[in-house]
């Protein structure tokens, strides 16, 4: 169980590896698995992604409060 809050529909995150900006879609459920997944928006392309729960809340992702000027 991870110790980082859940991220919000609509919230900003910054990818700590690669500095990458997303915006938090959706928290769903895998059909096949019933693991929950985030989906998420990459802001440079509009791209949809998704990743599991356990690794969206690990600390690769940090919350930001704007896009960066």
């Amino acid at each position: 169980m991870s110790s980082y809050p859940e991220f919000q529909s609509g919230q900003l995150l910054q990818h700590l590896k690669t500095g990458g900006f997303y915006r938090v879609l959706h928290l769903a459920t895998m059909e096949a698995s019933l693991e929950q997944v985030y989906v998420y928006e990459a802001l440079i392309n509009q791209t949809i992604w998704i990743r599991p729960k356990e690794q969206m809340l690990d600390g690769r992702f940090k919350p930001i409060a704007s896009l960066p000027q």
